[in-house]
């Protein structure tokens, strides 16, 4: 995949590096744990992320300060830095009057500072395993005393050719990934950074809470969470979608934090993604009377499938009763039928794939 790297420069002085690949209309991610602009495209675990995204969009993505192939050595590793940091690799890549968002895990936060501070340039944002409260906020947690554990172990061990060390935090990622890819997780955390700043990268994380700024989003958003997500709890993503306003939540059934190429979460992931963005999708050629229906529909019908009652999916989208009633009107109309046996009935026949909504 060709890609060019280049730098900007930072208010603090940090170096960022950045790249772009694909065409289309312009995607832009936050930084996430941790990444290398040019070891990614090796990766078992990203190169599916990078190859789907640069398909269908301008992709545009940077290395976090402090690791990959942006400065190491960076003073302040402070959430609000996060926010300028995205705010810099914007106005270096200029990807027009208006562009998608991404955020993915801790980039979340820094997707969400963006949208609130420039509401007019999104077009969509698009969040994923995400939370906006950080474990040091929860200091009576299990994940509290999990964390400050690994911290201490990063200072001693993350650095060695032993991954055992590594591997006590990359094996949350991806419970779900073959010994190659933990394997590679664990080469790219050796090199993608420092044991000192690995360790302040992840206090950093600890210390975030984005949660006042969760209302003030005035963009449309789309949620997705893994429901046996295993480094971030599935009731995180819940508060992200029932906290901005209006926001579409997606549930993608898989323990993974990040969702590996050959599991059923990541063909939703993607059809999801590219629906909520307007980008034709595998399943509109597959079904051309299913694929009248939006994403939610599409999930609210799943939900009748599997029998469960209109109050039992409002509890589970985030919405209310009479919100899946009027849903369910239009997407009687729209295949022809009447009652919800005949909706059930006929989903089942042109093979609408069950989506998780509990």
């Amino acid at each position: 995949m060709a890609q060019s790297i280049r730098y900007l420069k930072t208010r603090d002085g940090v170096r960022l590096a950045w790249t772009q690949s694909g065409s289309g209309p312009a995607l832009v991610k936050a930084a996430n744990w941790l990444s290398h602009l040019n070891y990614d495209l090796e990766s078992p675990l990203w190169r599916h992320w990078t190859e789907f995204l640069s398909d269908h969009y301008r992709f545009i993505r940077y290395d976090e300060r402090g690791s990959g192939m942006s400065d190491w050595e960076a003073a302040d590793l402070s959430p609000p830095r996060w926010g300028e940091d995205l705010e810099a690799v914007i106005e270096a890549s200029d990807p027009g009057e208006q562009f998608v968002l991404l955020g993915l895990s801790q980039g979340v936060a820094a997707s969400v500072m963006y949208a609130v501070r420039h509401p007019e340039r999104i077009s969509r944002l698009i969040l994923y395993g995400g939370y906006a409260r950080g474990w040091a906020h929860r200091p009576e947690s299990e994940a509290y005393r999990r964390y400050r554990a690994i911290v201490d172990l990063m200072r001693v061990g993350w650095g060695k050719d032993n991954p055992v060390f590594r591997q006590l935090f990359t094996a949350q990622f991806v419970p779900g990934a073959s010994p190659e890819q933990i394997s590679w997780f664990n080469e790219l955390c050796r090199r993608a950074t420092a044991p000192e700043i690995a360790a302040r990268m992840l206090l950093a994380r600890g210390e975030l809470d984005v949660r006042d700024l969760l209302p003030l989003v005035r963009v449309p958003t789309l949620v997705l969470h893994a429901r046996h997500d295993e480094l971030v709890a599935f009731e995180a993503g819940k508060h992200l979608a029932a906290a901005i306003p209006g926001a579409e939540f997606v549930q993608l059934d898989s323990p993974n934090h990040i969702l590996l190429a050959d599991e059923p979460a990541w063909t939703q992931f993607r059809e999801a993604v590219l629906e909520f963005t307007g980008r034709p999708t595998s399943s509109r050629a597959a079904d051309p009377l299913l694929a009248t229906l939006s994403a939610r529909e599409r999930q609210i019908l799943a939900a009748v499938v599997a029998g469960r009652s209109n109050s039992e999916i409002g509890a589970a989208l985030f919405v209310s009763e009479k919100t899946v009633r009027n849903s369910l009107t239009r997407i009687f109309e729209k295949l022809g039928v009447h009652t919800r046996t005949q909706a059930a009935v006929m989903a089942r026949d042109r093979g609408l794939a069950l989506l998780s909504t509990e």
